[in-house]
């Protein structure tokens, strides 16, 4: 019980805090209303791309693989508009820029990462929208694929702005996003490595 109590706050403070500390920057000061929605969209996806593994290897306490499944689905629809959200806000603000990161000229690389970290979502959601049409082992790869991309673009759009999220918060967000993904991509992995080989 007082583990289930200590992994749920910590799991919490690690989604709360960089919301938190987003929101109250002082680099929003002057900035329009879209814009910090838009902002804020973005950190709150990225905050989403940490329960998504650990729901899709139901390795959270309480929830039923099951239900976890449910969950996992629900939350990546609702990560998908977060990501819609955010390219919308940021061309109503500045359309030159997000065109051109769209066509891939932008001069920035963080852009470029988050350009290929969206359509590696998109890609995912797609996929996961059809999966009864394809061959399950098919269905889990491409999945396993594109989500283990869109965690490697997002991560290193994330860190290459100097934005409104807290580099500590930033980073130790970040790192755990990606141990997550990590661990349950090598989960998997090492399940069909073992039925393969059977």
């Amino acid at each position: 019980m007082a583990r289930t109590a200590l992994v749920w706050a910590g799991l919490g403070s690690a989604l709360t805090a960089p919301v938190a500390i987003a929101a109250t920057s002082e680099l929003l000061a002057w900035r329009e209303p879209v814009y910090i929605v838009a902002g804020l969209a973005g950190v709150i996806g990225l905050c989403l791309m940490l329960l998504q593994p650990l729901l899709a290897g139901a390795l959270l306490p309480g929830p039923s693989p099951r239900r976890s499944a449910g969950l996992h689905r629900r939350i990546g629809i609702v990560l998908v508009a977060m990501v819609v959200l955010h390219v919308v806000g940021l061309w109503i603000t500045s359309p030159p820029d997000v065109v051109d990161a769209l066509l891939l000229r932008s001069a920035t690389p963080f852009s470029l990462w988050g350009v290929l970290a969206m359509w590696a979502i998109f890609g995912a959601a797609l996929l996961a929208a059809c999966r009864r049409r394809l061959r399950p082992s098919h269905w889990r790869n491409a999945h396993l694929a594109l989500t283990s991309a869109s965690v490697a673009g997002t991560v290193a759009h994330a860190l290459l702005i100097d934005g409104t999220m807290g580099t500590l918060s930033k980073g130790a967000l970040c790192l755990l996003v990606l141990g997550a993904t990590a661990k349950v991509a090598s989960t998997r992995l090492r399940r069909r490595g073992g039925r393969s080989s059977v």
